[in-house]
């Protein structure tokens, strides 16, 4: 599910984040990218292993005769060529999946794990988010309803970005409901 929303004051049953939530700290929303960033990828690639394999077995098996050696040796050099192409897709699949931004009533969390030996956590308190942002643009971003949301803070690395989710103006509208509240408690 690309956006999961939790009930705002619960945390959410079995949510496994890379990362502790702080004391009272209840989690509101976990964001993944749209599907749009895996799938077109992924059939690319599947057919970008695919098909040179098959051309150049139709043309050694079916045009031409070979057989013994020529064809073991062929079969190995087309098995290397897919093997390398599955750790490709493995790895956007892997990124697809781990990449996230939750949305707690303390905090936005982006979490970054490109592969499984890679995690950079990048935090923003919801009280020190100046301006918030909601960018779609192109056809299919307004088709489907996904885009970025800028967060802009105070901090030195000033833009806080989450990229490709779904629904963005309803997670901003979220974000913006419980940095308002966060606000007022703080008073």
């Amino acid at each position: 599910m690309a956006t999961e929303p939790g009930r705002a004051g619960q945390r959410k049953g079995k949510v496994n984040l890379p990362f502790p939530l702080q004391g009272n700290e209840d989690v509101l929303v976990i964001c993944r990218r749209h599907w749009m960033y895996l799938w077109p990828r992924t059939i690319f690639w599947t057919v970008l292993a695919i098909l040179p394999v098959a051309v150049v077995a139709w043309l050694l098996f079916g045009v031409g005769d070979v057989g013994g050696q020529a064809a073991m040796i062929f079969w190995l050099v087309a098995l290397v060529y897919v093997l390398a192409w599955a750790v490709r897709i493995f790895l956007n699949w892997y990124q697809y999946d781990n990449d996230l931004w939750v949305v707690t009533n303390q905090r936005v969390v982006d979490c970054i794990k490109p592969n499984p030996f890679g995690l950079k956590i990048s935090t923003a308190d919801l009280v020190n988010i100046q301006d918030m942002t909601v960018v779609r643009s192109g056809l299919l971003q307004t088709a489907l309803n996904y885009g970025d949301i800028v967060c802009q803070t105070a901090a030195d690395n000033r833009d806080f970005t989450l990229g490709g989710i779904p629904r963005p103006q309803d997670v901003q509208l979220l974000m913006d409901k419980e940095r308002d509240r966060e606000r007022l408690r703080g008073r």
